[in-house]
């Protein structure tokens, strides 16, 4: 139903730590059992420690459409480059034509608005025609969705236009400067195309719900899947757990004021790294769900099979996000519930608490922290032996950190830390990545790390490289893939200064840990 495939590191005396799995139809020739043993056995020496920083929201040409060596719209002629050049109508009524242009630190391109993202919205605009995509209507899509029909206005023609900026080393240095000193991934995708939450499941489950609809297709997503419940998951939903529809004893921590306005999921109930993790202790952790019945409908067999086969001692990990506990450092101006404590968490990024059996699981829930508890275990080197740990940020950073432009508006709405446009400057938000990689590169775990900098999702921003497409739900539109997303591996074994064109998505994380573990 869909391939699994995994980003390739390379140890510095060019020994692959991880070899690409794709399909067979786009396989490379095969490496013997032997070289590929050797492989696994010299990664799982060296990397103890997988670090994933997940940002959200750019496209990889948004950042680095321009990075030497990197396959970006000026690698050819604008003929040669799929929507190079996009339709745009003038405020007139008149046509126009569009191509990529610069922002820089004199246009404030820190601090843009955001753009429509949805899943139907993506797959528009990708205009996929006859199985291929065209990648050249980012511009008129969104001008469309503020312009429907008659002359567009002003505001409606710069939101098409903002599809087709990009920024570069003058506006996000410390990005640059770690894809230069160590591994650019060029041709990683999203795994669904569409908004945040599917990015966030795919990045630990490896899917975003396929099986569950497989196994329940009454739990389809309705007409588009832009609103609602509905496996796969193609939008925004906020976590059932959590909700007001959830009446468990222990409620997950939301932002409050999600409620009205966010819809809510369904229970996802389909395997996950979390659950596989646990290695052989799996059965008896599975036994604490307090709803057994409903969150391990259909992983029992999963459950079984992990408990005789899987690691003799469960795999440390964690998923640390900004907003989930009391957070350090944070005015926690805004909404307040339990004295603020949730005001900068965003719900719908938390892939884990989408999962009942992570939720009704008190040990498995402990796994979840907040962004300062990951701070205070780096600066206390309080990690366990190894593990897989996930970081995101969130509405405001836990810093004080103000953007650069004096503007009001800007100086009280771009706090935010995870990279995410209309709420994160994207200076801030590196320097927290920076801020995480200069506590690890100066602690004990930096020589068996593998650092991973990645997007949840391209924001509906133009990228020229047309991603491989499936139609994954017959009679529905266009699931997977959607475009690229930048992705930076920080590691003492990455390959230095170079530009890795190998195929990848968000589940070749997934893959990873696999090998690691």
């Amino acid at each position: 139903m869909r391939r699994v495939v995994a980003c390739a590191l390379a140890l510095a005396w060019s020994v692959c730590m991880v070899a690409m799995v794709a399909s067979a139809a786009a396989a490379a020739p095969a490496q013997g059992p032997t070289n590929d043993n050797a492989r696994l056995a010299q990664l799982r020496q060296k990397i103890k420690y997988v670090f994933v920083i997940y940002q959200e929201n750019r496209s990889f040409d948004s950042y680095f459409g321009t990075f030497p060596g990197a396959d970006g719209f000026f690698s050819g002629l604008p003929r040669e480059i799929p929507g190079f050049q996009q339709p745009l109508q003038n405020t007139d009524g008149s046509m126009t034509l569009v191509s990529p242009f610069r922002i820089g630190p004199e246009q404030w391109a820190a601090d843009t608005d955001d753009v429509d993202h949805s899943h139907t919205r993506t797959v528009a605009k990708m205009n996929i025609t006859n199985g291929v995509p065209k990648m050249d209507r980012f511009a008129l899509v969104e001008e469309q969705k503020y312009a429907p029909s008659g002359n567009p206005s002003l505001l409606a023609k710069q939101m098409g236009e903002l599809t087709m900026a990009y920024a570069d080393c003058d506006t996000v240095p410390y990005l640059w400067m770690y894809a230069h000193r160590f591994s650019l991934y060029d041709h990683v995708f999203e795994s669904i195309s569409g908004p945040s939450t599917p990015g966030n499941l795919v990045i630990i489950a490896a899917q975003a719900g396929i099986t569950q609809w497989l196994l329940h297709p009454n739990e389809t997503f309705a007409d588009d899947g832009n609103t609602g419940p509905g496996v796969p998951v193609v939008n925004d939903a906020d976590p059932f757990w959590g909700s007001p529809s959830d009446k468990s004893a222990h409620p997950m921590p939301v932002n409050p004021k999600d409620y009205p306005g966010y819809e809510i999921q369904y229970n996802l109930t389909f395997a996950s790294l979390p659950l596989t993790l646990q290695g052989r202790t799996l059965p008896s952790v599975a036994r604490q769900d307090s709803d057994a019945a409903n969150d391990l409908r259909d992983v029992r067999d999963d459950v079984a099979f992990v408990g005789r086969q899987g690691p003799a001692a469960a795999v440390p990990w964690g998923w640390y996000e900004e907003g989930y506990t009391d957070e350090p450092g944070a005015d926690n101006a805004g909404p307040l519930d339990a004295m603020g404590r949730h005001a900068s968490y965003i719900t719908h990024h938390n892939g884990p608490q989408y999962f009942g059996y992570i939720a009704n699981n008190a040990q498995m829930r402990a796994h979840l922290h907040g962004l300062g508890d990951f701070f205070s275990a780096l600066q206390k080197q309080a990690l366990p032996g190894s593990g897989v740990f996930y970081v995101k940020g969130g509405y405001r950073n836990i810093f004080g950190m103000k953007p650069a432009n004096p503007d009001p508006a800007v100086q009280k709405n771009f706090l935010g830390d995870d990279d995410h446009p209309a709420y994160s400057d994207a200076q801030i938000s590196e320097a927290m990545v920076a801020k995480i990689v200069n506590l690890i590169a100066r602690s004990k775990y930096w020589k068996q790390s593998a650092i991973i900098v990645t997007w949840d999702d391209a924001e509906g921003d133009y990228d020229h490289v047309r991603p491989p497409v499936r139609q994954i739900i017959p009679g529905e539109s266009w699931v997977s893939e959607g475009p690229r997303v930048p992705f930076i591996l920080i590691s003492p074994y990455a390959r230095r200064g170079g530009v890795v064109h190998d195929f990848g998505d968000q589940s070749s994380v997934v893959k990873l840990v696999n090998d690691v573990f």
